[in-house]
């Protein structure tokens, strides 16, 4: 049936009288044709079909006996037909039938079965019985179809929808998902219905348990959630930004429709417009704000973290010359090119900024010493003191820098960019092309660290360090057990400069590797020339660094230097510090097992004044203790040092160590650890460090009997 005869009013539709007989059709028509209905009478059944194909008949009163073609056949035909199928037939029979013919014609789809004559009243109340179970069937039949439609309509808005839609049960499980949900997630439908929506949500915060989620308690309420700023985890592992609504579904439903709207596109424009916002367009690095808001992050940090940290304020010498005789385009291109430069010189955690003009500031974060900002600034200057060429023209620029240090000279964005500013006018007024700091004095420690710095460097190459040799004493019989190489730096100006001066900065500067691996030659190379005078027993001492110590080539130096110079390895003796071993406990545990195959011997330096754990002494593959010279110093006089002295002699017996006692100065001193069993001595009661010639002439064993402090 078409949606137009369903859309047809019931009363317009054709009550059809079918009847071979004419007076029998012109009785009908009197009977029935009164207003109340529109009659239509045919005499033959062909007719009947054909007026039932161009008309709306609601109805049809069928005669069974009919030449050519009778009722059952009319009633057989209608019913293989769409547009009659369903068109209510009441059969009329003059003669009585059989009950098998009743049957039949109920069969072939009549709803009544009238024999003639009849009583008007029964066919009338039958007629509109029938046609009022007709307009409900239209009715139905108009409605499900509606129903289809509607269906049909939302299952295409859903399907088409390009926000993403969910309907999530009350306990938090997924109902249902649209294509363009499964799309943002990078997934299939199926792949959502039936899990947690939580499992998805990546950000904000909120608790594992459904019920105390702000999702549920707004469905309990019957209200509204929304998140603008939601992330949820997709299947291929990536984020994606949404902003989520979450409404209550009528109640019976126990549901609620979440909608999830992409925000990446707009995310990423925030992001670029930030970007943008916080980057100089000439040169692609920070502006003022990006900087400010840099700083200000640093600032935060730092005062959790500990460290130090310095502003750098660079100001252009000469640069407007360039934009005055050459024009801005030609400015533009030597900006853009310092700021290469500039960057070229920085870590890369380091915040670079142009500030606007020709003026740029630099952030130097987690700084060991405040003078270290000093050597970048130098380096700053002598990148951009060069010559530029544009449009076939040479010049040069210098730079003016300021330095401004943390806290010292500033504990706030402000404080520090002001500080540093002005410490480049002054650096500007003193003569350009050169720094200053902020604090006199920090200039001051800061040349002269550089100046050591420098003639460090130059000591390496003019070959300016010495090694001299303490002599370690067996306490028991006064043998001499060895010597420790020490190192010394005669100054060429400044004279003796003290190891706990340069040592440190060796370290930090990484040139002591350098220093070491001359160290090793020169010190296996100087045991080996003692052999006839001291035999094959004489144990060496080398000091290793912590960078030394964590450097994975240590102990192929050592083999490679060992085998060239053809000394015993059991002759050479490591010594590390607590605070080394303790740095990076696996790589600890590996190299001092690679130096026991080495065959070397491994000496803890310093021991007491670190923070290892004694249960590490165990697990380290060690053969001396060596006690700090502090200890040493205050034993008789401090019960506590002395306390501690005497437990690292019993610890080092019980694990089978040789103990050596550092810094004894005093006779005292000696006598009290023979009494308490140390093994060994150093120090300045027998000798300081000796030159190469005194160390060759000490003697193999002291008498101590006869041996004074003087002699």
């Amino acid at each position: 049936m078409t949606r137009l005869q369903l859309e047809t009013p019931v009363d317009s539709q054709v009550l059809l009288v079918v009847d071979d007989r004419e007076e029998n059709l012109v009785a009908m028509e009197a009977l029935l044709g009164d207003g109340q209905w529109n009659v239509r009478t045919v005499n033959s059944g062909e007719a009947a079909l054909q007026c039932m194909q161009s008309e709306d008949v609601g109805l049809v009163l069928l005669d069974v006996q009919m030449p050519k073609m009778d009722g059952f056949e009319v009633a057989r035909l209608m019913r293989g037909s769409p547009n009659t199928r369903y068109t209510p037939i009441i059969f009329l029979s003059a003669i009585a039938h059989t009950e098998d013919s009743v049957l039949h014609g109920y069969a072939i789809g009549a709803v009544d079965f009238i024999l003639k004559p009849f009583d008007p009243k029964v066919l009338r109340h039958k007629i509109n019985a029938l046609l009022e179970h007709e307009r409900h069937r239209h009715e139905m039949q108009l409605l499900s179809q509606q129903l289809d439609s509607a269906r049909a309509f939302n299952a295409s808005v859903l399907e088409n929808a390009s926000e993403g839609i969910m309907v999530i049960g009350q306990d938090g499980l997924i109902n249902f998902a649209n294509p363009a949900m499964a799309q943002m997630l990078h997934g299939d439908v199926a792949d959502l219905q039936g899990t947690q929506l939580l499992s998805y949500l990546r950000a904000p915060e909120m608790a594992q348990n459904w019920q105390e989620t702000e999702f549920y308690r707004h469905w309990r309420a019957g209200q509204t959630y929304r998140l603008h700023d939601a992330v949820l985890n997709t299947f291929s592992g990536s984020f994606l930004p949404v902003a989520l609504s979450c409404s209550p579904l009528p109640q019976y439903q126990n549901s609620m429709v979440l909608i999830a709207l992409d925000m990446s596109v707009v995310s990423n424009l925030h992001a670029q417009l930030e970007s943008q916002a916080v980057t100089d367009a000439l040169t692609g690095l920070h502006n003022r704000r990006g900087f400010n808001q840099a700083l200000e992050s640093a600032l935060s940090r730092i005062d959790r973290s500990g460290k130090r940290m310095a502003v750098i304020y660079l100001d252009l010498d000469g640069f407007k010359r360039i934009n005055d005789s050459l024009g801005h385009a030609a400015g533009d291109i030597v900006l853009r090119r310092v700021a290469e430069q500039l960057k070229t010189c920085l870590r890369p955690y380091d915040v670079l900024a142009r500030m606007g003009g020709d003026e740029f500031t630099a952030l130097l974060d987690s700084l060991d010493h405040p003078e270290d900002a000093a050597r970048v600034a130098e380096k700053l200057i002598e990148l951009v003191s060069v010559r530029h060429k544009v449009d076939g023209i040479e010049f040069t620029v210098g730079a003016s820098v300021g330095i401004a240090c943390y806290p010292e000279c500033g504990q706030t964005v402000d404080g520090l960019l002001r500080s540093a500013d002005m410490a480049m006018y002054e650096a500007k007024r003193a003569g350009r092309q050169q720094y200053r700091f902020f604090s006199p004095e920090m200039n001051g420690r800061a040349r002269s660290r550089l100046m050591l710095e420098e003639s460090l460097r130059m000591a390496i190459e003019q070959d300016d360090f010495v090694l001299v040799y303490q002599p370690q004493i067996d306490l028991a019989t006064g043998r001499l057990r060895g010597f420790e190489a020490l190192l010394r730096w005669q100054h060429r100006v400044a004279g003796t400069v003290s190891p706990g001066v340069f040592i440190p900065l060796l370290e930090e500067t990484r040139l002591i590797n350098r220093v070491g691996d001359w160290i090793f030659r020169q010190g296996i190379s100087q045991c080996r020339s003692w052999r006839e005078r001291f035999g094959e027993e004489l144990v060496l001492s080398l000091n290793v660094s912590p960078v030394q110590f964590g450097m994975p080539q240590l102990v192929d130096d050592l083999r490679r230097v060992l085998e060239e110079l053809q000394l015993n390895p059991a002759q050479l003796e490591v010594e590390v510090t607590e605070s080394a071993l303790m740095q990076d406990l696996d790589n600890t545990r590996e190299q001092l097992q690679q130096l026991r195959e080495l065959g070397v011997r491994i000496a803890i330096d310093d021991f007491g004044t670190g923070y290892s754990s004694l249960a590490y002494l165990r697990h380290f593959e060690i053969d001396t203790l060596k006690i700090d010279r502090l200890f040493i110093a205050n034993m008789l006089d401090s019960p506590k040092d002395a306390a501690i002295v005497s437990t690292i002699i019993d610890l080092a017996h019980h694990l089978e160590l040789e103990v050596i006692a550092e810094g004894v100065e005093t006779i005292e001193q000696r006598d009290w650890l023979i009494a308490h069993q140390c093994s060994t001595m150093q120090g300045f009661l027998v000798a300081p460090g000796l030159s190469v010639d005194k160390a060759g002439s000490f003697p193999l064993r002291l008498d101590w009997s006869t041996w004074k402090p003087d002699a």
